[in-house]
């Protein structure tokens, strides 16, 4: 990944500390910077010297020429947001009203079910202690990978069974469950591994585990459970809240565990699995038809 900081114009460095002054994620940061870069790059001027009609054409390079995905597209729209509304202080919107955002396509959660994650927690992490302290924190605390890379020592609380999820997406630090099962794999974990800063220390002790690394023991532990592929590392998440609802937790509840500001996002786990589906009986088979019918 290309260093934004490295040698940086002063315009650039004037919305990196914009960015960062409100609050962006570091990795916001890194994509609005890199996307204005290759908006002046393509029309080789300086962005603080492009009009309407050259943002308008980027865009559509964007979407008719690169065929970008949605998402993608997206983030570059906010990258020209940011800087010639916020830093630039334009009338952005009346160039940006013109281009209809594309739409992401609605994707159902795929989560294992309990017996699987039962199998992936023991048969795919088998004497691998790490592994097992990982993904359990992960899916015990419905993390994403990067929460889950990021747990501190003193972000568990062992007495009170709960996990400061102290590097949250959106800067929005919450708590979230600390299981007691996932305590004792923890202290075994603590006792061989001695971390120091970070739970889960990567190639250099005070520094956290690489999110590439927290994918590969996902997949490792995948193949060796023998359990197929439903997506990555973040199906566990999907898991966690999919089995909260259907142990009867309250949406509200495990809105906040997951750390979502939309009430709408955590609603997407309120589908029902088929072999859930299975289990329930429609009214109609609970009615006694076998009497023949009386016709007036």
């Amino acid at each position: 990944m290309k260093n934004i900081h490295s040698n940086p114009s002063p315009l650039r460095q004037k919305f990196i500390e914009y960015l960062t002054l409100h609050r962006k994620a570091e990795r916001t940061v890194h994509s609005y910077v890199s996307f204005i870069h290759a908006l002046a790059k393509f029309h080789h001027r300086s962005p603080d010297q492009l009009g309407a009609e050259q943002l308008q054409h980027w865009l559509y390079h964007l979407i008719a020429e690169r065929k970008l995905a949605a998402s993608t597209v997206n983030i570059a729209i906010n990258a020209l947001r940011a800087f010639y509304g916020g830093l630039l202080q334009r009338d952005v919107e009346s160039i940006l009203s013109n281009v209809q955002r594309p739409k992401r396509p609605a994707r159902m959660p795929r989560p294992y079910s309990m017996a699987e994650m039962e199998k992936l927690l023991t048969v795919g992490t088998a004497d691998n202690l790490r592994s097992q302290a990982f993904l359990m924190a992960v899916y015990g605390g419905g993390l994403r990978l990067s929460e889950a890379t990021h747990i501190r020592i003193k972000d568990l609380d062992g007495d009170r069974h709960r996990l400061l999820v102290s590097h949250p997406k959106g800067g929005r630090q919450r708590y979230t469950l600390l299981s007691e099962n996932l305590l004792v794999v923890l202290r075994q974990y603590y006792l061989q591994a001695r971390p120091a800063h970070f739970l889960f220390p990567g190639a250099e002790p005070l520094s956290p585990m690489s999110k590439g690394t927290g994918q590969n023991i996902f997949y490792r532990a995948i193949k060796k459970a023998g359990l197929p592929r439903k997506g990555g590392i973040h199906c566990l998440r999907h898991s966690f809240a999919t089995h909260c609802l259907e142990n009867r937790i309250e949406i509200t509840i495990l809105q906040k565990l997951l750390g979502h500001v939309s009430l709408n996002t955590t609603a997407r786990y309120l589908h029902v699995r088929a072999e859930r589906l299975a289990e329930i009986q429609s009214p109609l088979g609970l009615l006694d038809l076998s009497s023949p019918l009386i016709r007036s």
